[in-house]
C-alpha cells in the first residue's frame, strides 16, 4: 500500500520531530543528511549518517526520544534494504524506550508497534504481527480519536494482514472504514483513495462479489488516470486489476478492450 507518507507513508523516516538546540547540532546534521540520502536512494550514505547520528544519540541518555527516533530510522533503512535481521532489534529497542519514557498508550508507541508489525508481515511472521497491529490500532483510537488519519493507516495495515491470511470477512470492514477516513481527509479524487478502493475491490473479488469489485476498480482507475495520466504505472496496475476481474467472469472481450486502450 502506498498511503501518503504514513506507510504508510506514516511509516516514513520522520515519525516524530526533535527540537534542534546547540548541544545536539551534530546529531541533527547527521539526521538531516541521512534523511536526504535516503530520499535520493543512496542507502550507503544514509546508513553511514544514521550510524553517526546513533553515536551522538547514545550520549543523550537511555530514555531520550532522539535515541528512539534514531534507532527507528536506521531500522526503516534496514527494512527498505530487506535487512530484516538488522532492523528487528533496532525497532524493539526503540519501542522499549518509547514505552518507558512515554507510557504504553502514547501514539509514538503505537507508531513503533506498527513498524514492528510491518516488519513481521514482510517476513511472513503473520501471527506475531497481528497482536502488534491490533494494539497499535487501539492506542490510536483512544489517543487520537476514531476518525484520525493514523487510525485509517492502522486499519489499512491490519486489513492487509488479514487479507494475506485469506481472512476476507475480517479485512473487508477494516478496508471500508479506512477508506471512509481517507476520503474525508483527502477528498474523493485523491490517489491514495484510489489505492484504498483497489484494496477493497480485491477483497470483493476474492469473495465473488464481482459487481461491487468492478465499481471500485473502475473508480480507482478513473482517479488514477485523472491524477497521474494514462501512462503511469499505477494506471497500468488498475487496468490490469480490472481486466483480471473481467477474465475471472469470462468477459474476455471486455478485458481485451480495456488493455488495448
Amino acid at each position: 500500500m502506498k498511503y501518503r507518507s504514513l506507510a504508510l507513508l506514516f511509516y516514513s523516516l520522520w515519525l516524530w520531530s526533535a527540537p534542534a538546540v546547540t548541544d545536539e547540532a551534530q546529531w541533527d546534521a547527521h539526521m538531516d543528511a541521512a534523511h536526504a540520502a535516503y530520499e535520493r536512494g543512496n542507502y550507503a550514505e544514509a546508513k553511514s549518517r544514521f550510524e553517526a547520528a546513533l553515536k551522538e544519540a547514545e550520549a543523550f541518555g537511555d530514555e531520550d526520544p532522539r535515541l528512539a527516533l534514531t534507532l527507528n530510522n536506521l531500522a526503516v533503512l534496514y527494512r527498505a534494504q530487506r535487512h530484516f535481521a538488522g532492523a528487528e532489534p533496532l525497532y524493539k529497542r526503540s519501542l522499549a524506550i518509547r514505552e518507558k519514557a512515554l507510557g504504553p498508550d502514547h501514539p509514538d508507541v503505537a507508531r513503533s508497534l506498527n513498524n514492528l508489525a510491518l516488519l513481521y508481515r514482510a517476513q511472513g511472521r503473520l501471527e506475531e504481527a497481528e497482536p502488534l497491529g491490533r494494539r497499535a490500532l487501539a492506542i490510536f483510537e483512544r489517543s487520537l480519536g476514531p476518525e484520525h488519519i493514523h487510525v485509517a493507516t492502522s486499519l489499512n495495515n491490519l486489513a492487509t494482514l488479514y487479507r494475506s491470511q485469506g481472512r476476507y470477512d475480517e479485512s473487508g470492514p477494516l478496508y471500508q472504514r479506512a477508506l471512509a477516513i481517507f476520503e474525508q481527509a483527502f477528498g474523493p479524487g485523491d490517489r491514495d483513495v484510489a489505492t484504498g478502493l483497489d484494496s477493497l475491490a480485491g477483497v470483493y473479488r476474492k469473495k465473488g462479489r464481482y459487481p461491487e469489485a468492478e465499481l471500485l476498480y473502475q473508480r480507482a482507475l478513473a482517479i488514477r488516470e485523472q491524477a497521474l495520466g494514462p501512462e503511469h504505472p499505477d494506471v497500468t496496475e488498475s487496468r490490469n486489476n480490472l481486466a483480471g476481474l473481467y477474465r475471472a467472469q469470462g468477459r474476455f472481450d471486455d478485458a481485451e478492450r480495456l488493455l488495448r486502450n
